[in-house]
């Protein structure tokens, strides 16, 4: 596990505290501001989904979860949807979203579909996305999914995942029905975080009927590869 130092600005920056509250912050909310102000989403990387094809088969993997849990493909063979999210803690795009990715993944765990979140950022370089504070995220976020750190980018590289957050829903052959964006909510452009496109095709895949091939790419920060991965 990687050691906590203080992030460089702009990416993972810990906002200071108003003068006399620094005490009654939570260690949660010390290391997270999930607010995106206008500097830093000026300054981020914006990139789009590569669009994997459709029918590809999830590829395989097996990942240490915030409790040192390892968790694989094969944990998830007989939901009938397993969705796979490529994702961070510091990024301002997953921030954007992150109260109503939790909220998604409560309201169809019910329904028996299954979500893993990946992070296979540098944390060398990006300390924020560390496995220690990828737990802490968890817990304040809510997560009822696995979070698992993706420390070799393998398997990023095996989904051809570019950005974060970055979407791929697989039916019950885990074979892939859709990739792409959560809603076309993005940070600063005033429309409201729904999970419109996402529950659409989640929506199809528990109905068992086809989801609609016209999917938008999502857009996020870049997965910051190790020098020597970048695809």
């Amino acid at each position: 596990m990687a050691s906590f130092f203080r992030p460089k600005p702009p990416f993972g920056r810990v906002s200071p505290a108003p003068l006399g509250m620094e005490r009654s912050l939570s260690p949660a909310q010390k290391i997270f501001d999930i607010r995106a102000g206008p500097l830093e989403i000026a300054l981020m990387a914006a990139t789009s989904s590569t669009m994997l094809p459709l029918g590809t088969r999830a590829p395989d993997f097996r990942l240490p979860d915030t409790t040192g849990k390892w968790v694989s493909l094969s944990d998830f063979k007989g939901a009938p949807a397993l969705l796979v999210v490529f994702m961070c803690n510091h990024c301002p795009f997953v921030k954007h979203i992150r109260a109503a990715l939790a909220q998604l993944a409560r309201d169809y765990l019910s329904r028996g579909v299954r979500l893993a979140g990946i992070n296979s950022n540098d944390v060398e370089n990006y300390p924020a996305d560390s496995p220690a504070l990828m737990a802490v995220e968890a817990k304040a976020a809510g997560f009822v999914f696995p979070y698992l750190y993706d420390e070799t980018q393998a398997v990023a590289r095996a989904y051809h995942a570019a950005c974060t957050p970055d979407f791929f829903l697989f039916d019950s052959g885990q074979g892939l029905v859709y990739r792409g964006q959560m809603d076309d909510s993005r940070p600063g452009n005033g429309i409201p975080v729904t999970g419109h496109d996402l529950r659409a095709a989640l929506e199809a895949v528990l109905a068992g009927k086809p989801v609609s091939p016209r999917q938008k790419p999502s857009l996020g920060c870049n997965i910051k590869w190790k020098p020597g991965n970048e695809p």
